[in-house]
């Protein structure tokens, strides 16, 4: 049998960090020992924390690497494997590969077709050649005119397990702040500032005539699918009451704490990004991560636009003194297993996929501490 040790390590297990070792069979979790091992083989982590591998539903960083600059495609092996290999060393075993349908732009990522990603994605799957398991969590862009059309090669796509309802019309949502959307276009998009006004103007006309049937055909498509749905961006408590009807199951990026708090309310799980923690607060002005955390409304924690986030700011929960170590952990590993569905991963515990990461603490010359991933496993095989 395919089996391997990892002893003398600091166990994060759901609801305690203990010394022990860890036994791995045909890539399952076989024993979870506390104490000291008899055993003289095995992977050494000489203190080291060994920690569930990460589960990342949430990530823009497979587009960034498609089109590393405005209007500059990549192409798409290079693409992923290179997308693959970071979130990989940031502790991500899983990953939703977010990827959004719908764009008015037709110089915009989005606003193509992604027929081409799909099939290296396959071919680079048959191949062995990616660390992570990946997934695929569409975005759609509800107001677009095409959305509909660009979802075509994902429907029935064995790897979707996931989709989310945008509407990033400028005036509301993420959004309502016009100068920060303008902030955003001009720089990540690389707009001029008269095609942002021109957009604006448009966008409003779009939302009206596509928003609504666009939103009709994803719910129905999530529920006769069995696919898991999220909402995006809430603001009030309307936006998530109408969410918890439609059957989202997860509230992404709530901009507010009422709608926070209304999303807990109605039994919404809550996702938010890890550079918001890491940075102290959310660079669009919304509400900030740890502020939920604090009032117990945080549930999972996405890196979004930076992999390594997801680490850095399971640290920074614990050192603020907001969560436990387990707790913050589960946010990244546990939490969102459970909300897409995959139950067979996100614990240190017997039975389970050997999907684990070895961390070292590091002290930093100006005080505080970082960690750092040393070594991945998916399955009990080394990946990094």
């Amino acid at each position: 049998m395919n089996s391997l040790v990892f002893k003398n390590a600091q166990l994060v297990l759901p609801h305690e960090v203990v010394l022990g070792s860890v036994s791995v069979v045909e890539g399952r979790i076989a024993a979870v020992d506390p104490g000291p091992t008899g055993h003289a083989d095995g992977w050494d982590l000489e203190g080291d924390y060994l920690m569930p591998g990460f589960v990342e539903m949430h990530t823009d960083n497979f587009e960034r690497h498609l089109m590393p600059r405005p209007k500059v495609q990549w192409a798409e092996m290079p693409a992923l494997l290179a997308h693959d290999a970071e979130v990989a060393a940031s502790g991500i075993t899983t990953v939703f590969d977010a990827l959004g349908v719908g764009d008015a732009d037709p110089d915009s990522l989005r606003g193509s077709t992604w027929d081409a990603v799909l099939k290296v994605l396959e071919v680079c799957s048959a191949e062995n050649l990616l660390r992570a398991d990946h997934h695929l969590h569409v975005r759609c862009e509800l107001p677009a005119p095409n959305t509909i059309d660009l979802f075509a090669p994902f429907h029935d796509h064995p790897r979707l397990s996931l989709i989310s309802l945008m509407d990033h019309t400028p005036g509301q949502r993420q959004w309502e702040n016009i100068d920060v959307a303008r902030v955003y276009y001009t720089g990540k998009k690389g707009w001029s500032n008269e095609k942002f006004e021109r957009q604006v103007l448009h966008a409003a006309e779009l939302q009206a005539r596509y928003a609504a049937p666009h939103r009709a055909y994803f719910v129905n498509y999530c529920h006769t699918h069995h696919i898991a749905l999220a909402s995006h961006d809430d603001t009030t408590p309307d936006h998530v009451q109408q969410a918890h009807a439609e059957g989202a199951s997860m509230s992404e990026f709530p901009t507010t704490l009422l709608a926070a708090q209304t999303a807990h309310a109605h039994g919404l799980l809550t996702v938010m990004g890890g550079p918001n923690v890491v940075r102290g607060g959310s660079h669009s002005g919304n509400v900030s991560a740890a502020e939920l955390a604090r009032h117990g409304l945080l549930d999972i924690l996405s890196s979004d636009y930076v992999p390594g986030s997801l680490l850095s700011a399971v640290v920074r929960l614990v050192d603020d003194g907001i969560y436990s170590l387990p707790q913050a952990v589960a946010t990244v590993t546990h939490n969102p297993a459970q909300a897409t569905g995959l139950k067979d991963r996100g614990q240190i515990a017997v039975g389970l996929r050997a999907d684990l990461i070895q961390v070292r603490f590091v002290a930093l010359p100006q005080g505080g501490r970082h960690a750092v991933v040393r070594a991945v496993w998916r399955e009990g095989q080394r990946v990094l």
